[in-house]
């Protein structure tokens, strides 16, 4: 070939290279840059040839980042498809306390989508090149995370109020039932119990009245299991009646009714009715009225609950379930508990990283060129506020 020929060649290899280095195709470019210099020698080519291999391993570098991002997701993807598989295989042959979810729950949630529209102006207006909006938005995003955690908090308090805890206390009452060896008269009245509700004679017992009783009855969560056994004052308006007999008072301490003493199991039994009526509790450890507050199914169908007994298709439970029952912990607040906190302890875990996205921001170290941190956390973070929406909306309509 001429001179003149390889001279031709050499300049529409160089414009091609440089097209396809332009259109972002740097294994091509490459070539041509190669092809090129075999035939002519030149150091700007070379320059070419250099930033296009850069180019290269700078795109396999944040391929990789985002192939771990997305293994990632569906790792995490995995952990709660088997969470709420186990949620609703376990719920099939248990009885399931059903109940609303905490109001913090839905602010929480505005606050995650919000975030998730923050983050995604961060990455769109970095670019553009604007990196004030980038580290306004960036640190908003943050913030808006900070207040998901502090809901999320603020949910677990009002789980835990309600009576949704997350060791799934139980369904019923059983030890240290009221009626089943213990029953108080106050004022000369009998107390009886419905539902969560004390009444004495058939008014409800609430406001000063029922702290008055609470106050009453708080002297008994912790008694020795021998020895004396002194009420505290303000407790002559109240009478302890056991097994039907009425307790009497024997200088100061309470003893049976043929003024023995209280034997360490009836102590351990009025302690155990004590924490219940102090903590609000009557028949079920979820606060409320139970077909109202919160509702009880077994196998999907509910269970209804009439003059202190629970009825299961119509009929009063059997033996084996009243004993089930009793024995059953609250496994729903359990998984709810576990799902929810496993999610925020993933979204720690991005704030965290998140922390790392802001400084970088606010140095100079992510700009329109170099963003693979951003683009990596912003997909993290939709894909954690999607899995949000969706244990919510599980939650909602299974729980």
């Amino acid at each position: 070939m001429s001179e003149a020929g390889q001279q031709q060649m050499w300049s529409d290899l160089k414009k091609e290279g440089t097209e396809l280095y332009n259109a972002g195709q740097y294994v091509e470019a490459i070539m041509k840059f190669e092809e090129a210099l075999r035939i002519q020698q030149d150091a700007e080519m070379r320059e070419m040839l250099l930033a296009a291999e850069a180019k290269l391993n700078k795109t396999k570098t944040d391929k990789s980042k985002k192939n771990l991002v997305y293994l990632g997701m569906f790792s995490v993807f995995m952990l709660f498809a088997g969470f709420t598989s186990a949620y609703i295989v376990t719920m099939g042959d248990n009885f399931w306390v059903k109940a609303p979810l905490p109001k913090a729950f839905w602010i929480s949630t505005g606050i995650i989508i919000v975030s998730s529209i923050t983050f995604q102006l961060a990455v769109y207006l970095n670019k553009k090149g604007n990196a004030s909006a980038l580290k306004g938005f960036i640190t908003l995003t943050f913030l808006l995370g900070i207040g998901f955690v502090y809901f999320q908090y603020k949910g677990y308090g009002q789980l835990a109020d309600n009576g949704l805890h997350i060791t799934g206390s139980g369904v019923i009452v059983s030890d240290g039932r009221y009626e089943d060896y213990y029953m108080v008269k106050m004022d000369g009245e009998f107390l009886f119990v419905n539902g969560n509700d004390y009444y004495k004679g058939d008014k409800l017992l609430k406001g000063a009245e029922l702290k008055r009783y609470q106050n009453y009855m708080k002297q008994f969560l912790s008694v020795k299991s021998t020895g004396a056994f002194p009420l505290a004052k303000g407790s002559e308006n109240f009478e302890l009646i056991y097994r039907n007999e009425p307790m009497v008072v024997v200088d100061g301490e309470l003893r049976m009714n043929d003024s023995s003493l209280v034997l360490p199991l009836d102590r351990s039994r009025l302690s155990a009715l004590a924490r219940h009526v102090v903590d609000g509790r009557g028949d079920f450890f979820v606060h409320g009225k139970m077909g109202k507050d919160f509702h009880i199914y077994y196998k999907g169908q509910e269970v209804t609950y009439k003059n202190r007994s629970l009825y299961w298709q119509g009929r009063p439970l059997d033996a084996r379930l009243q004993i089930k029952i009793q024995e059953s912990a609250d496994l729903s607040s359990s998984f709810l508990w576990l799902i929810t906190i496993m999610h925020l302890l993933h979204i720690a875990v991005a704030l965290m990283y998140l922390i790392k996205v802001v400084i970088r921001s606010f140095t100079g170290r992510i700009n329109s060129t170099d963003d693979i941190a951003l683009k990596g956390g912003a997909i993290f973070w939709h894909f954690l506020g999607i899995l949000w929406v969706y244990l919510l909306l599980f939650l909602l309509y299974i729980h």
